[in-house]
C-alpha cells in the first residue's frame, strides 16, 4: 500500500482512520456504559465504554455511517459529534432523517473528501445485508477507500453485513488491501436465531474472496448480543491456515499499517 493507513480503535463500531492524509471516522458510539436503548420490542445493551471521549477526538473530514437507525452503530453522544464532521456519508434513508451535513451514498456511488492540505480520497459505497434476506428495516452500507495512486491498494469497511454476494462483488470489483470487517455473529432473539453480522466462518470466507488483504475484525465486542468474541473468530481463521492475515485493533492505541 503506497499510502499508509493509521486505525485508532475507539470501541464497538467506532475507529478513527487516517488514509492518504485525510481524516475518517466509522459508526460513531461513544456513550458510556452500561448503557440499555430500547428502541423497539429488544433492548440492546452497551457493556463497554468508548476507550477514548468524544471531546477528545479532533476534528474529522468525514463520518463513515453504515446507517443511522441502529442505537449500536450511532448513541447518542455519537450523533451529537456528527455535526464536528466535514461530511457524514451514509444511507440515502439516513441522509434524509439526519439532514445537515449527511450526504447519501448508494452502492457504489462515489464522493470524494478533501482535507485542508488538499488531501484527497476517493469513498465508494457498497452493498451490505444486515442480517437475513429481508430482516432488516432499513438500508446499510459498506465503503471502500481509494487514495487515488494506482500503486496502492484499497481500504473496505463492511459495515453491519453478513457474508453474501454483495460482499463477494466488492472483492472483485476493488483492489482492496485492508478488509475491515464487523463481526461477532450479533444475534438479538426478539428479531429472531439469524446471526446478523459475520460470523467467524463468514470473515475467512471473506478473506479467501479479497485475496492477500490484511483482515481487520471490528465490532465483535462491548454488546451483550454477540455471539462470537475474538477467540472464536482467531480460531476460525487458524481452522483455515489464516491466522496470520489477522490484525487485532487494541483499544485506544494507534496502529499502522506500513506503506508496500
Amino acid at each position: 500500500m503506497s499510502e499508509q493507513l493509521k486505525l485508532t480503535y475507539i470501541g464497538g463500531p467506532t475507529a478513527l482512520l487516517e488514509f492518504g492524509g485525510v481524516r475518517l471516522l466509522t459508526d460513531p458510539t461513544f456513550d458510556a456504559a452500561p448503557r440499555a436503548y430500547s428502541p423497539g420490542p429488544y433492548t440492546l445493551r452497551k457493556t463497554m465504554s468508548p476507550a477514548i471521549d468524544a471531546d477528545a477526538v479532533e476534528e474529522v473530514d468525514a463520518v463513515l455511517l453504515s446507517h443511522d437507525h441502529h442505537f449500536d452503530n450511532l448513541d447518542e453522544a455519537g450523533r451529537a459529534f456528527l455535526k464536528r464532521a466535514g461530511k457524514v456519508f451514509t444511507t440515502a434513508a439516513g441522509a434524509q432523517r439526519l439532514g445537515g451535513n449527511a450526504v447519501a451514498l448508494a452502492p457504489y456511488e462515489t464522493a470524494t473528501v478533501t482535507n485542508a492540505r488538499g488531501d484527497a480520497i476517493t469513498i465508494t459505497a457498497t452493498p451490505a445485508r444486515h442480517g437475513p434476506v429481508n430482516g432488516d428495516r432499513g438500508p446499510v452500507i459498506g465503503f471502500v477507500l481509494s487514495s487515488g495512486n494506482s500503486a496502492g491498494g484499497d481500504v473496505y469497511v463492511s459495515g453491519d453485513t453478513v457474508w453474501y454476494e454483495g460482499v463477494a462483488e466488492v472483492a472483485r470489483k476493488f483492489p482492496v488491501q485492508v478488509a475491515i470487517l464487523f463481526m461477532g455473529a450479533a444475534r438479538v432473539a426478539e428479531v429472531g436465531p439469524a446471526h446478523l453480522t459475520m460470523t467467524g466462518e463468514e470473515g475467512v470466507e471473506a478473506a479467501r474472496a479479497f485475496g492477500e488483504s490484511i483482515i481487520i475484525p471490528l465490532h465483535y465486542e462491548g454488546w451483550e448480543y454477540f455471539s462470537e468474541g475474538r477467540e472464536v473468530i482467531a480460531a476460525a481463521f487458524e481452522k483455515a491456515g489464516m491466522g496470520n492475515r489477522l490484525r487485532w485493533l487494541e483499544a485506544g492505541k494507534e496502529m499502522a499499517i506500513a506503506a508496500g
